[in-house]
């Protein structure tokens, strides 16, 4: 019993500094923001993660009976390359488009004329009701051929950003319709036009809700334009196909697809926090 009470107390320090190591380096209220975690701990815990994420990934690929072939596919790079730059453009393309497009329907959803108001309804309803895949047949193999427009590339970006302005509308239409009904009456009252009603009022506001949803919206947009493969057009995912046809080496085509992805759509990730944290007041 003596040696017993002797040794309990020279456990509990050991036991408490171990707790507080663990609660300075790995622990934090669910409600604080990491902006208030030091740079130090934050990049503990960010390799913790990262590395418990690659040796989850290297033990589930090493259990496979695959005979991997990079060599083989590596000889192929300039169709990663190709396919990567045409990615680039086409999303591009199709961020501007599907922008200039969401708001005209958001703005003409807001409008006095009604009929202009049941047309974006329309539009809205019906592009985000079908599946994207079912647009691009339609676009390209329909419309297209009709208007004797040969060009793939311009009937995918001009798909895409159909696709896309359909919910970049409806995410503008509610940013706008957040703003209290009392502010706009405040700006009428001193004699603001609707012009300066949306630049001084609204649009400062909104955007703090618009920019999350934008930026999943840009980011789904990227990946759907995998789907313009479909009609052999030479982007990253046709080209990473064809690789994977050639070379009978799926995960070494495929895996380089998946990082060519996340270098598109980390940085809109990235921007989009930032100018969250800039335009973040308190209210």
């Amino acid at each position: 019993m003596i040696i017993a009470s002797e040794t309990e107390p020279q456990r509990a320090p050991a036991s408490g500094a171990f707790r507080r190591l663990l609660a300075t380096w790995f622990f934090r209220p669910p409600a604080g923001s990491l902006k208030t975690v030091p740079p130090a701990v934050r990049a503990v815990n960010f390799l913790a993660a990262l590395t418990l994420i690659l040796v989850a990934l290297w033990f589930s690929l090493a259990r496979m009976d695959y005979h991997w072939n990079w060599p083989l596919v590596f000889r192929r790079w300039k169709f990663f390359t190709d396919g990567w730059l045409m990615t680039l453009a086409m999303s591009s393309v199709a961020l501007v488009g599907s922008t200039l497009v969401g708001m005209c329907f958001a703005f003409a959803g807001r409008a006095r004329f009604l009929p202009l108001r049941f047309v974006s309804k329309i539009y809205v309803e019906l592009v985000r009701g079908t599946p994207l895949l079912v647009q691009i047949f339609i676009a390209y193999y329909g419309v297209a051929n009709a208007l004797r427009i040969g060009n793939g590339y311009l009937v995918g970006g001009v798909t895409l950003s159909i696709f896309g302005g359909a919910y970049i509308s409806e995410i503008i239409r509610a940013g706008i319709e957040s703003i209290g009904r009392s502010q706009l009456d405040s700006a009428r009252a001193i004699g603001l036009t609707p012009a300066q009603t949306y630049r001084y009022v609204i649009f400062p506001q909104a955007i703090r809700q618009i920019l999350p949803p934008l930026a999943v919206q840009f980011v789904a947009l990227i990946k759907d334009s995998s789907l313009l493969s479909v009609v052999a057009i030479n982007e990253f995912t046709f080209q990473a196909k064809m690789v994977s046809d050639n070379t009978y080496s799926p995960l070494e085509a495929y895996l380089p697809l998946a990082a060519g992805y996340l270098l598109l759509t980390l940085p809109i990730s990235f921007l989009t926090r930032h100018l969250e944290e800039r335009h973040r007041f308190e209210t």
